[in-house]
């Protein structure tokens, strides 16, 4: 698949329209748009993860999922058409597998949960988090376009890939505190009152 882009900016969208990946026009708040917005958003987040101190390995396996969300966001461009689907790019089950082979890994060394967790901990961590909750609303963001579009029009694989990737940045999240020295930061209800 050749991408050549000589031109950022080209106006068509100044009156709040834009073109999904099969050409059709709709509003830039459309359902589909918002998704893929929010998987584009979500990508932002885990390329800041990447700054961050991580365990061996991480960084590189994260440049893999950065490379997953475009074809997640690719997937969610373009509708599905049963009629048209050859040579469209949608994301692999094996995607999910993968995921879920790195969840078990590093799920592996962690202690079991006793409490929820906050976000916090190492800056990693932090993030981590922040990826997370930006992973669970663009998960919703496409139930929500499964919901309200016609049956089919989201990649059989989109939502369990979100879902998966979320618990991974939730599990890696706490690899990271653990890499660190840190641990877990627990909530303890009511804990925060004032005494």
């Amino acid at each position: 698949m050749g991408i050549h882009l000589t031109k950022i900016y080209t106006r068509q969208g100044d009156q709040g329209d834009t073109r999904l990946g099969d050409m059709t026009l709709v509003r830039k708040d459309h359902l589909r748009v918002n998704a893929y917005g929010e998987v584009d958003e979500l990508n932002a987040a885990v390329g800041v993860v990447r700054l961050c101190d991580l365990p061996d390995g991480w960084d590189e396996r994260l440049g893999m999922v950065q490379n997953d969300l475009f074809d997640v966001g690719a997937d969610l461009a373009v509708p599905v058409d049963p009629e048209a689907e050859e040579g469209r790019l949608r994301i692999a089950g094996e995607r999910v597998t993968w995921l879920e082979e790195w969840c078990d890994q590093v799920n592996s060394g962690l202690e079991p949960l006793t409490s929820f967790v906050l976000p916090g901990g190492t800056q990693a961590a932090a993030q981590l988090h922040v990826a997370r909750t930006v992973c669970r609303r663009a998960e919703r963001s496409v139930v929500m376009l499964a919901d309200h579009e016609p049956t089919g029009a989201v990649g059989v694989n989109v939502i369990a890939y979100l879902n998966r990737l979320s618990d991974l940045l939730f599990i890696l999240a706490r690899g990271a505190n653990k890499a660190a020295g840190t641990g877990d930061v627990l909530w303890v209800p009511g804990g925060g009152a004032a005494s």
